[in-house]
């Protein structure tokens, strides 16, 4: 399940993700992705993972969509939160193969640090 969340940055997009990603959770992350873009150009991600089950196949369809129609140019930061250690090392390894996005991951006690990284 993905909820929307207030990081209180207007530019940045931001949600908690909570066991099983849908294609309905997809669908409302990559709409609200297209309008910050209609509206500021580059936008900012901010994700809380407080555990992660999955992504359906449906879910994966619409976020290659997504990706294939607007591509990554417009996201400049991403910051992830969370309390897995592995999580952190896969957001790591995601940093280096999208040099185009500044992308770091945050233990959850570190959220505020997560919000001023985005705010820099």
């Amino acid at each position: 399940m993905l909820t929307m969340v207030d990081s209180g940055i207007d530019k940045a997009v931001a949600y908690r993700i909570e066991g099983k990603i849908t294609d309905a959770d997809m669908e409302l992350v990559t709409s609200v992705l297209k309008e910050k873009i209609a509206l500021y150009g580059d936008i900012f991600i901010y994700q809380e993972i407080e555990s992660f089950k999955g992504i359906e196949f449906e879910a994966m369809v619409e976020k290659t969509k997504f990706f294939l129609e607007m591509g990554t140019s417009n996201i400049k930061k991403i910051a992830v939160v969370t309390h897995k250690d592995w999580m952190n090392k896969i957001i790591d390894l995601e940093g280096k193969l999208f040099k185009n996005i500044d992308m770091k991951a945050f233990l959850t006690e570190d959220k505020e640090r997560a919000i001023d990284f985005l705010k820099q």
